[in-house]
């Protein structure tokens, strides 16, 4: 595949696929995986907090924090999230999750999935990893939300792998403390550390981000992408011609039915059937008042 365009209108790209006939002599290449973030790449939100009012409802959280959290939502969403507010996000959920049972977590993340992650996935994501894994690459998620909410949502999208924020656990319940930080640089060194292991060429590799924070994780790769960028992250791209590209569909996965032309032209004569009849009800029921 080509380079997407780079300009903010661009939408879903092709990934580049096949590859030239290799020699007995010639070892196998590393493999190309995708590096995806979660929260305004994939959905249209911050996963952590989405769950808040699940949280509450399981008792983990009270009123309050819910009130806060959608706070943090509104600014999340309207500006993004810069170094200083992730700063403040990560103690602040840190500490409020002090005590908490693992387990409840997990149930509450899991019982409430479909309702709260589903309807905000991107429908442009969600083609762009087809066309990856179609495309024989290892898709990987990287968030720093905490692993018990993103390994989840990676099961939920088909991804190969996860790398996300690890909190440290004694007796089935978080201290309090963070053990792996998914975040900056942090992300990068995952990323560099998976490809080691697993045998990615990262210079193959594709990486996609709306975050300047995410800088460290679109430099490990060969092509990265900057997805409804950030004022800053979207200079970056201009500077180093990254492709930007703008995913604003979020389409429940339920609802990822491609439709022929025969269908939707069969539903658009239905629609307008069912609109005549109720105009020609109208109607009567107009006269009869009359």
């Amino acid at each position: 595949m080509s380079d997407a365009e780079s300009d903010g209108s661009t939408t879903t790209p092709t990934p580049p696929g096949g590859s030239r006939p290799l020699s007995a002599e010639t070892p196998p290449p590393r493999r190309a995986a995708a590096f995806f973030d979660l929260d305004k790449t994939i959905i249209a939100k911050s996963s952590t907090l989405a769950f808040s009012r699940p949280f509450q409802a399981g008792g983990l959280i009270n009123r309050r924090a819910v009130l806060r959290s959608a706070y943090a939502q509104f600014v999340f969403a309207l500006q993004g999230a810069d170094h200083d507010q992730m700063e403040k996000m990560r103690a602040y959920l840190s500490a409020m999750c002090a005590g908490w049972p693992v387990q409840t977590v997990r149930d509450i993340v899991a019982e409430t999935l479909q309702a709260i992650v589903v309807p905000l996935v991107y429908d442009e994501a969600v083609r762009l990893i087809e066309q990856h894994q179609a495309a024989g690459r290892d898709v990987i998620i990287v968030s720093s939300s905490g692993v018990e909410v993103v390994e989840p949502i990676g099961e939920l999208l088909g991804a190969d792998r996860v790398i996300a924020t690890e909190m440290v656990v004694e007796n089935g319940r978080y201290t309090g403390e963070i053990g792996f930080y998914a975040y900056a640089e942090g992300k990068a060194d995952a990323i560099r550390a998976m490809a080691e292991s697993e045998g990615y060429d990262l210079a193959a590799s594709y990486a996609y981000s709306d975050s300047d924070t995410d800088r460290p994780m679109l430099d490990a790769v060969g092509h990265p992408y900057a997805v409804n960028p950030d004022k800053a992250l979207r200079r970056v791209a201009e500077e180093r011609g990254w492709p930007v590209l703008k995913f604003s569909r979020p389409v429940g996965l339920n609802h990822r039915v491609e439709l022929d032309s025969t269908t939707q032209k069969a539903i658009m004569a239905s629609v307008a059937a069912i609109a005549v009849s109720i105009g020609v009800m109208a109607w009567r029921l107009r006269r009869r008042r009359v």
